[in-house]
């Protein structure tokens, strides 16, 4: 079979606010930890070894997914940092840099290893993937998706001969400059012998620094053009895009949680709704202990965390609220993801509770 390496130790920028206090792959859809999904998708191809390297806000994963007994699969960790003036900072040591940290350690990659990005959500036929880089004898494959070609500019382009080995790469070409329309998904397949060429103790990137390397030296390294669903939560308005796809059902493998009560209307235990009173149109979910008051009106797709409030009055439209968000009495929040601190437009422009100049106004359900 094959191990599993999950890239987990960026810092997530683009996506902030909502990595300010959590780890990229801790981003919840549907309620759940978007690794949570990558590792119940290993387990069901049968990947059950999978090391994980982690430097910001490492605890976060490791609490959560612990040795990994729960998903049946083992689970390691790799953290990557310096002591500064007594303080251990988190310092990532890049993809493939992390990658031979751990082979330096403890020679763990001695067989075919899948490598996937910690932030992205895939169903690819990972058996079938696996199968076809033995087939032709990879030392090294890349699996990319085909992109209009308008959206070339937003991916690192894979250029390759009709056998599918690779000739060159190009990062996030004009549309005029494309050689191919194939885009890298940030799923690899190694073999052992590939972490030969990364340098130790240094920063090296896979993408950048690693993959020129295996095509200036000649070696068996194939791209794999596979349908697949690949959603990347690469930016804030990424985030509201996909959750509005998951919550109209369109991602395979991800089930509302909950009780479907009517149609399109899931919810969670214990919640206070006055029915007969309130205007909900699904796809919505409605977490535990959530209390909406007489008046309110919910337009879906929406998720409704846990232990939410939403004031008499007040409209929420396609929008996303995370765990204890109270939203204030006639207030409308539309196409938004909110939490108790700050809330961010589908564009990923975010305003901070108290900021004075807004108009919005929403806090924490707890107090």
């Amino acid at each position: 079979m094959a191990k599993g390496m999950i890239l987990a130790a960026g810092q997530g920028t683009r996506v902030r606010p909502l990595t300010r206090d959590l780890p990229k792959p801790m981003v919840p859809i549907l309620g759940k930890p978007v690794m949570e999904y990558l590792i119940e998708h290993l387990a069901r191809h049968g990947i059950t070894e999978i090391m994980v390297n982690v430097a910001y806000h490492h605890q976060k994963i490791e609490e959560y997914f612990g040795d990994g007994h729960r998903w049946g699969v083992q689970i390691g960790y790799s953290y990557e940092g310096v002591r500064d003036h007594g303080d251990i900072l988190p310092r990532p040591m890049g993809s493939a840099g992390g990658m031979r940290r751990i082979q330096d350690f403890s020679g763990f990659f001695d067989e075919t290893t899948l490598v996937l990005c910690g932030d992205a959500l895939i169903d690819l036929d990972i058996t079938a993937a696996l199968a076809e880089h033995k087939a032709k004898g990879a030392i090294a494959s890349v699996v990319a998706l085909d992109v209009p070609l308008a959206d070339v500019q937003n991916y690192g382009i894979v250029v390759a001969a009709p056998d599918g080995h690779i000739q060159s790469f190009q990062e996030k070409p004009k549309p005029a400059d494309a050689k191919s329309t194939l885009a890298s998904t940030g799923i690899y397949i190694f073999e052992p012998a590939v972490l030969g060429l990364v340098p130790s103790g240094k920063v090296y990137d896979i993408g950048s620094q690693l993959f020129p390397d295996l095509v200036e030296h000649g070696l068996p390294f194939f791209v794999q053009n596979r349908p697949f669903n690949w959603i990347d939560i690469g930016r804030v308005s990424d985030y509201w895009s996909v959750l509005q796809r998951v919550l109209r059902g369109e991602v395979a493998e991800m089930n509302m949680p909950g009780r479907q009560i009517k149609p399109g209307i899931w919810v969670g235990l214990n919640t206070s709704i006055p029915w007969d009173r309130v205007k909900i149109e699904g796809p919505v979910y409605i977490g535990s202990s959530v209390r909406i008051e007489p008046g309110v009106t919910l337009t879906g797709p929406a998720w409704i965390g846990h232990g939410s409030h939403i004031r008499t009055g007040a409209r929420v439209v396609r929008s996303i609220l995370f765990e204890y968000t109270r939203i204030a009495a006639d207030m409308r929040f539309s196409e938004m993801i909110v939490s108790p601190d700050y809330c961010v437009d589908r564009h990923g422009d975010t305003l901070y509770h108290g900021d004075d100049t807004s108009q919005l106004r929403w806090g924490d359900a707890r107090a």
